[in-house]
């Protein structure tokens, strides 16, 4: 548990959070709708949601794949990046 602790503090000390904002529910139930996006990627989904909400469109992500149905969506793989 103190080891999970430390390095939350981390992230929240190198990132910037940002607020959930309300037009996020909306989104989000627009892309799994329009997207047709079930079970353990409803997750996914709500991420890029919340990155639409925000204007973004690039994503660092090991998972490039998973996110080539969402429109708009810029996904890089670490190792692509020089």
């Amino acid at each position: 548990m103190a080891e999970t602790d430390r390095r939350a503090k981390v992230i929240e000390r190198l990132f910037t959070l940002l607020p959930d904002r309300p037009e996020i529910h909306a989104e989000w139930r627009n892309l799994v709708v329009d997207c047709a996006v079930s079970g353990v990627q409803v997750h996914d989904a709500r991420l890029v949601a919340a990155m639409h909400a925000y204007g973004l469109r690039h994503l660092l992500t090991l998972n490039v794949v998973d996110f080539n149905r969402y429109p708009n969506m810029v996904a890089v793989h670490p190792a692509d990046i020089v």
